[in-house]
């Protein structure tokens, strides 16, 4: 691949929009948050990102190994037995996402009192709407 093509990830047709998909979606973001605490087997990742499905998980691994960001290695034992870390690329994409996963946890309080603040506002017009139109 040539290294003086400029990637736009506002741009419809760049392939750098996909990566970050798979590195901000839900299961990307937390699977290669889990990842970066240490390496996991299968199972014991679907337990650390709690919540995600066997399908989801799967896919969610094969896009992320497939970008270059997660390692999978399959041990020859008898059951088989396959372990997942982060590339090097994958450590510095997962360190920076942390950043970000910090901020948004440190910031949860601001984040739930402006829920209160739009759900109230909100709950007030469709009040108001509802009363105009003869309800309530």
């Amino acid at each position: 691949m040539d290294d003086d093509l400029a990637f736009d990830v506002f741009s419809r047709a760049c392939p750098s929009r996909g990566t970050l998909e798979h590195v901000t979606g839900r299961w990307g973001s937390l699977t290669l948050g889990a990842l970066y605490e240490s390496g996991f087997r299968f199972n014991e990742l679907r337990r650390r990102v709690d919540g995600v499905s066997e399908k989801m998980l799967s896919q969610t691994l094969h896009a992320l190994e497939r970008d270059g960001l997660v390692h999978r290695e399959a041990q020859p034992t008898n059951p088989p037995r396959v372990d997942y870390g982060l590339t090097p690329l994958g450590r510095a994409v997962a360190e920076r996402l942390l950043g970000l996963i910090r901020l948004v946890e440190d910031r949860m309080p601001e984040v739930l009192d402006a829920r209160g603040r739009y759900d109230e506002a909100r709950g007030a017009v469709l009040e108001g709407a509802s009363t105009e139109r003869g309800g309530r």
